[in-house]
């Protein structure tokens, strides 16, 4: 992987742009924000997807494949994630070439410029509440700029120009950048410790928060709730702290939740004022996101009647809790959850539609550090929300395998092994998972590497089964 050298100067205009992994959410959420401006875009991804095609239709020049012929001559400025190898020949030839060469997020500041910006940062939920802020927005009548993780399922992009001052993004904790933006009012949504690998410590993680707290130009929206946003608390000294969630000390409290098969109810209080909704997405992780969500609102100056309200229409962002399909009585969902806090929270909403049906979860495990550090943790989760998993290999991203490190560290520690079933092959998986399921089931697939590109062969397994 590449750690983002935010050293390097942002160019002051950029004509032509190369991505090196534009098919990826934020990247492609980038690159659309970058067509819009007028600028030629370019790039490439290791695989093709509907999002390349996309690009594609928008007028960006696409490559599967990384190539160093991949970059054309008149590119000036080259824009990669941490994702990506030093030993890249696009990236290699850039430097080459002494072409600016910046990371995702120096590109995502230059796109902010001087507008009033909200961004979202938190272990979990960023995208969710991203997506919910702009739907409120919208809803309201304001047209935000914004550049999100995943697909607003409201609006059908993940980011898209507007033309009111406010920018709304999804701030990246996991190497530092949230750092790097100037921004008005910070969302953040729980301090839950991950990305060790890049703060090196607990307390490194904390103090990044604290930080991106502290530098907030207007006002810091916080849970109140997470016990790691509760010790991040102690060590902010913004002056115009909101917190909100379910404890009762809480500026913008939470209560009332109830999560069924047509969504969460809740009831959020301010003061005063109270205000009751419905939502159409599960889960009570939804209703904690929705009152961090109106706490950024009112922050900026909107009556919390009209700002619950517009939270209603919210439909969820793209690869969470995502329903493909259902083939002969089974359902087939995505979620992009990849921590164990995370992994809780999506089977914890599952549970809640399912009725009597059953949980079969398809676990992809992210990172070999991830896996190594936190798989007695995903074991237990997944055997105490679950009725049966099945665990795939490690998604490595950015890492090189580790020795011993396999998706078998979570399966091994299961209390009992009839619950689980380790499997590397995808086709032997899918299969499998075809075969346990029965009618009124669902088959959830977790994880944020490419496991949803096992849906297909699921669902054409089900449809075999059926026939």
């Amino acid at each position: 992987m590449i750690r983002p050298d935010l050293s390097l100067p942002i160019p002051e205009t950029i004509d032509a742009a190369h991505f090196i992994g534009i098919g990826g959410s934020g990247m492609s959420g980038l690159a659309r924000m970058f067509l819009a401006r007028g600028i030629r875009v370019s790039g490439s991804d290791r695989a093709d997807s509907p999002g390349l095609r996309e690009l594609e239709a928008l007028g960006a020049t696409v490559y599967v494949g990384h190539d160093a012929a991949n970059l054309a001559d008149d590119v000036d400025t080259v824009i990669h994630t941490g994702a990506i190898w030093p030993e890249n020949p696009e990236f290699v030839l850039a430097k080459e070439r002494r072409l600016h060469v910046i990371h995702r997020s120096q590109a995502l500041h230059w796109l902010i410029g001087s507008h009033r910006l909200v961004s979202v940062a938190g272990a979990h939920g960023k995208t969710t509440s991203t997506g919910m802020i702009v739907t409120g927005l919208t809803a309201m009548g304001e047209n935000p700029t914004f550049v999100n993780g995943g697909v607003i399922a409201a609006l059908g992009v993940s980011s898209a120009p507007g033309s009111d001052d406010l920018f709304v993004i999804e701030a990246d904790e996991s190497d530092g950048t949230f750092l790097l933006y100037d921004t008005s009012i910070a969302l953040i949504t729980n301090v839950d410790p991950d990305h060790l690998d890049h703060y090196g410590s607990r307390d490194a993680f904390d103090a990044a928060f604290a930080q991106f707290a502290n530098e907030a130009r207007e006002a810091v929206v916080i849970s109140s709730d997470d016990p790691g946003a509760v010790a991040v608390r102690e060590r902010i000294t913004h002056p115009n702290v909101i917190t909100f969630g379910q404890a009762t000390d809480a500026n913008v409290r939470l209560h009332d939740v109830e999560s069924n098969a047509s969504g969460v109810s809740f009831t959020i209080t301010v003061g005063e004022q109270s205000v009751s909704a419905h939502m159409p997405v599960a889960g009570v992780h939804n209703a904690l996101n929705a009152a961090g969500a109106a706490a950024v609102l009112v922050a900026l100056g909107h009556d919390l009647e009209a700002a619950v309200r517009s939270l209603e229409g919210f439909g969820g962002t793209a690869r969470r809790f995502e329903l493909h399909d259902t083939i002969g009585g089974v359902s087939v969902y995505d979620d992009y959850a990849h921590h164990p806090t995370e992994v809780d929270a999506a089977l914890a909403a599952a549970r809640t539609v399912v009725g009597s049906g059953r949980i079969i979860a398809l676990h992809q495990p992210h990172t070999y550090s991830r896996t190594q550090l936190m798989h007695r943790e995903f074991a237990e989760v997944l055997e105490n929300r679950a009725d049966h998993t099945i665990v795939l290999d490690v998604y490595g991203a950015r890492e090189d395998p580790v020795e011993g490190v396999t998706g078998e560290l979570v399966s091994n520690d299961f209390a009992d092994p009839s619950n689980v079933h380790f499997v590397a092959d995808w086709q032997a998986a899918a299969d499998y998972a075809a075969q346990v399921a029965q009618d009124g089931d669902f088959i959830v697939t977790l994880g944020c590497g490419n496991v949803n590109l096992i849906i297909p062969q699921v669902l054409e397994a089900l449809a075999a089964r059926a026939k």
